[in-house]
């Protein structure tokens, strides 16, 4: 199902977050589909408490594109391995998400890949937890809320997909969502 619902010609835009900025920055993330025999899991980072950006959140593998890298698919299985220690040759990528823009000013490319279960080997001083959660949790809409905070005087509105004790919500949970829309009905609806 995954590789045919990314693989036909796509009626999704790309997101923006609202007041995203010129100039923007290659990167990508690699949205990682673990087949496990009890049902799938998509697999996420927990960023350590002392980044200076995005410390403590939740997010997929990733970063910006390098100039070495032959293109961003090649990004999103580069950082992955430098992150959380994957091997790329048990990777299978199926297909590409719209990219998200942030306010950050990065233009992020999903990378969707299948895996087996692997053995993580963390980069201790980016990721603090490799945890998964079940695709069936992701994709049914009780589990979906949008939430806000207020931004220099602004409201500001976003996808939060709460798991257990883990908060996944902003840019993560925005193209969760996504991808969310894509397996269910081939569109994003939102």
């Amino acid at each position: 199902m995954l590789r045919q619902r990314l693989a036909g010609p796509r009626q999704l835009q790309g997101i923006e977050e609202e007041g995203a900025p010129a100039g923007l920055t290659p990167a990508a993330v690699l949205v990682p589909v673990i087949l496990r025999p009890e049902g799938l899991t998509v697999l996420f980072t927990q960023r350590t408490a002392h980044l200076n950006a995005h410390a403590g959140q939740i997010s997929f593998p990733g970063g910006r594109q390098d100039a070495e890298d032959a293109d961003i698919v090649a990004t999103a299985l580069r950082e992955s391995t430098e992150e959380i220690g994957t091997d790329s040759s048990r990777i299978e990528v199926v297909g590409t998400l719209p990219n998200y823009v942030t306010v950050t000013a990065y233009e992020v490319t999903p990378v969707v890949a299948t895996s087996a279960p692997q053995q993580y080997r963390v980069d201790p001083f980016e990721v603090a937890d490799v945890f998964e959660v079940p695709l069936a949790h992701v994709l049914d809409e009780r589990n979906w809320r949008r939430d806000n905070f207020m931004r220099d005087g602004k409201r500001r509105e976003y996808w939060a997909v709460p798991w257990r004790e883990r908060y996944i919500w902003g840019a993560t949970a925005g193209m969760l969502r996504t991808f969310r829309e894509v397996l269910l009905h081939g569109t994003q609806n939102d």
